[in-house]
């Protein structure tokens, strides 16, 4: 099967899901153990939460794949991202640090080769050439890299995560003037707290493909899950029969303001006059 779905829009703006799949290789899925075989870590519902984006125009590309077979939004030499803890290319732990594989049974370098060369190398392949599309039809391309995570993970961070996480690499992966906007937009509201290159300033994905001399523009959102979803508690035990319910009332609220950002991407335009290509 193919290891992706792209819906091509016809708006200048992009949204990327790579962690919203779910799908497991055989050998990854006989190997993961009783809480492995949760996926905790997925990025439960992002294609549901952003339904709306068809009536915009907005094109999207989303992962088949979990994210526990390989993980789209680290490089393929698995160079780590951040200085604390994190999970890599091909994660043998949870987001809590708890092991995903029974002993001895975590994948095989064949089986790891097997993905990187059939499921990470496609879906990047798929969005390098729509951004590329995109910049050829309107001179420059934003990429929307949606996720979101769990508001309490004590690996990863203290706390309570802010409902609203905008990443930019620091500023280095879109204009000032695109991030402006989405901050005045979250500035504008009461309901959800929210930081810019707070604790997650961007995985790979906007990293790697935001460059903003050459008109692409990537913002990454992590949002808080507890927005939207009955996420599970910190400690509590999960295994294969586990849900992870949507919360269709929650999840209306906040998709308000995932509407009000998206649309600020969509009449955004560069500060700089963009160099279409023929």
């Amino acid at each position: 099967m193919s290891s992706f779905h792209l819906t091509q829009g016809d708006t200048p703006v992009l949204v990327s899901m790579p962690h919203a799949g779910t799908h497991l290789t055989p050998q990854v899925e006989v190997g993961l153990s009783h809480r492995g075989l949760s996926l905790i870590d997925t990025d439960w519902h992002i294609p549901r939460l952003y339904d709306f984006l068809d009536a915009q125009g907005v094109g999207r590309l989303q992962a088949k794949y979990s994210r526990y077979v390989v993980d789209l939004n680290r490089s393929a030499d698995d160079k780590p991202l951040y200085a604390g803890a994190t999970t890599g290319l091909f994660p043998e732990v949870d987001f809590d640090g708890e092991p995903l594989y029974r002993a001895g049974h975590a994948p095989s370098k064949d089986a790891r080769d097997w993905a990187l060369d059939n499921v990470w190398r496609p879906y990047h392949l798929a969005l390098s050439e729509e951004l590329a599309r995109l910049r050829r039809r309107f001179g420059y391309a934003v990429l929307f890299d949606a996720h979101s995570i769990r508001s309490q993970v004590a690996r990863l961070f203290d706390g309570q995560l802010p409902d609203i996480n905008l990443g930019t690499n620091d500023g280095g992966s879109c204009d000032a003037t695109l991030s402006d906007r989405l901050e005045s937009v979250c500035a504008a509201q009461s309901s959800y707290s929210w930081v810019v290159n707070g604790r997650f300033k961007g995985g790979f994905i906007t990293r790697h493909y935001g460059t903003p001399n050459k008109d692409v523009h990537a913002v990454q959102l992590e949002l808080s899950q507890v927005t939207y979803m009955e996420e599970p508690r910190e400690g509590a035990l999960v295994d294969a029969s586990t849900t992870f319910p949507y919360r269709e009332r929650e999840a209306k609220q906040v998709q308000a303001l995932l509407i009000a950002l998206v649309e600020e991407l969509l009449v955004w335009r560069p500060r700089r006059e963009p160099e279409t290509i023929g």
